[in-house]
C-alpha cells in the first residue's frame, strides 16, 4: 500500500493480506485442474478443500455446505431465486422480502420478478422494523416466501437483529437469507446461531482477492436452482473450472479474519476516539447509526452544508481515501438509498470512514488534518452565506 496516502475505505475493499498473496502465488504455480484425477489435479483439489474448510470455519458452517462463487453478488443472485429443490421435488418461492437498506445486489431482487419483491422499512437508526416485518409477512397472501437481510450495513455499519428476524421468518414457514459480507471478520458468524438458512460472504472485504466469494447453506437438502450451468463443479451447484488462486487467497484471508476477531474492540475504541475528535472539531457533525450497535470499524458522517461527493474529492486531494457510500454505487448520480430509508438528508449524503487492522496512527492524523481544512472551508462558506 502507498504509505504516502491514508487508506480508510476497508468496507469497499480491504488491502490484500500478505498471507493471501503468498497463497495465491503458490496456487498460480500449480498446473493441475482440481477436477483432474492425476497427482497435479489432486494437489489442486486439496488447495480448494483447505480453503473451503477455512471459509466454513469463518461462517460456523460445515465445509460440505460452502459453494464457492465469483463473489457476493453472484452468491446473492444464486440464492435469491423463486426456484428451489427439496431433494427431487421442486419448490416455488412466491415472495421475496428485503430490508430497505440492503446492498444493491439484494435490492435488485436477484432472479425474482420485480412484482414479487417487497421492501421492509427501517427506523431512523437504520434498524429493521421487526413488527412491521411481522405484519407484512402475515399479510403476504398464499405461497412460500423468503426474507433477505444484512447482518451489517455496508454504509452505516449498523448491525441488524438477524436472529430475531429469523425466528419471525421461520415461525411463518419462510426461508432466511443473510448478507454477511460486511460482518465477516468483524463480527463472529455462526450460520446456526443466526438462524440463517443461507448466507453469503466475499473475500475482498477481509483481505482476500477480488472476484471470489461463497454461498453458505445450513444443509444440503433444500437448495436453489443453479445460476451457472455446465460441468459438475461445486456438486453441480456452480459450474466452471475453479479459480484456484482466488480460492487459495480466500482461504488464507478467512483464517486471518478468524484470528483478528479479538482485536475488534480495540478498533472500536480507535473509531470512537476519532468520532469524539470530529465532534469537538465540528460540533454539528452527524454520525448516522451511532445510537445502535455498529461494526467496530465504521463511521458514517455528514457535515451540514457540505455534500458528501465534495468532501470525498477534497479528502482524496489531501491523500485520504474514504467513500461517499457503497463502493457499488458511489460515483454514480443519485442519493444514498440507505440515508433515504433512514429519513436522513439523502441529498446531502455522508462520508464513510472504515478502518481496518492495517490502519496506522499516521493514517488517522492525515484524516484529521484533511478534516480540519475541509471543515474550515465549510464554516467560511456558511458564514459568507449567512452574511449575504
Amino acid at each position: 500500500m502507498d504509505r504516502q496516502r491514508a487508506y480508510l475505505d476497508y468496507n469497499a475493499t480491504a488491502p490484500l493480506l500478505p498471507a493471501a498473496r503468498e497463497a495465491m502465488v503458490a496456487a498460480l504455480d500449480m498446473p493441475g485442474n482440481p477436477s483432474s484425477v492425476h497427482a497435479e489435479g489432486r494437489a489442486a483439489r486439496e488447495v480448494v478443500a483447505r480453503a473451503r474448510e477455512a471459509v466454513a470455519r469463518l461462517c460456523g458452517a460445515a465445509p460440505a455446505n460452502v459453494i464457492l462463487t465469483s463473489g457476493a453478488t453472484e452468491a446473492a443472485c444464486h440464492v435469491l431465486t423463486p426456484d428451489y429443490r427439496m431433494g427431487r421435488a421442486s419448490v416455488r418461492i412466491e415472495t421475496l422480502f428485503i430490508g430497505a437498506t440492503e446492498h444493491p445486489c439484494v435490492l435488485r431482487g436477484g432472479r425474482f420478478p420485480a412484482e414479487a419483491v417487497r421492501t421492509l422499512a427501517v427506523d431512523a437508526d437504520g434498524v429493521i422494523d421487526l413488527e412491521a416485518a411481522r405484519t407484512a409477512i402475515a399479510g403476504r397472501g398464499e405461497g412460500q416466501f423468503m426474507l433477505a437481510l444484512q447482518l451489517a450495513n455496508s454504509e452505516t455499519g449498523v448491525v441488524q437483529p438477524v436472529r430475531r428476524m429469523a425466528d419471525i421468518v421461520h415461525s411463518a414457514g419462510g426461508v432466511m437469507v443473510v448478507d454477511a459480507v460486511q460482518a465477516a471478520g468483524r463480527l463472529p458468524i455462526d450460520i446456526e446461531a443466526l438462524g440463517a438458512d443461507f448466507l453469503f460472504v466475499s473475500a475482498h472485504k477481509i483481505g482476500g482477492p477480488k472476484g471470489i466469494g461463497a454461498l453458505v447453506s445450513r444443509g444440503e437438502t433444500f437448495m436453489p436452482a443453479p445460476l451457472i450451468h455446465g460441468g459438475g463443479q461445486e456438486k453441480s451447484h456452480r459450474a466452471g473450472t475453479e479459480n484456484l488462486p482466488g480460492i487459495a487467497g480466500f482461504g488464507a484471508a478467512a483464517e486471518a479474519a478468524i484470528e483478528a476477531l479479538p482485536a475488534m474492540p480495540d478498533l472500536a475504541s480507535r473509531r470512537d476516539m476519532l468520532e469524539a475528535w470530529m465532534r469537538q472539531t465540528a460540533p454539528d457533525v452527524v454520525f448516522h447509526g451511532a445510537r445502535v450497535e455498529r461494526l467496530a470499524n465504521t463511521s458514517y458522517v455528514s457535515l451540514p452544508g457540505l455534500k458528501a461527493e465534495t468532501a470525498q474529492i477534497a479528502f482524496d486531494m489531501e491523500g485520504v481515501a474514504v467513500s461517499a457510500g457503497s463502493a457499488c454505487s458511489s460515483g454514480k448520480v443519485g442519493v444514498s438509498h440507505v440515508l433515504k430509508a433512514m429519513g436522513a438528508d439523502a441529498d446531502l449524503g455522508a462520508v464513510r470512514i472504515s478502518l481496518g487492522p492495517g490502519t496506522q496512527q499516521e493514517d488517522v492524523i492525515a484524516f484529521q488534518k484533511a478534516f480540519e481544512k475541509l471543515n474550515a472551508r465549510r464554516l467560511s462558506r456558511l458564514a459568507g452565506q449567512n452574511a449575504a
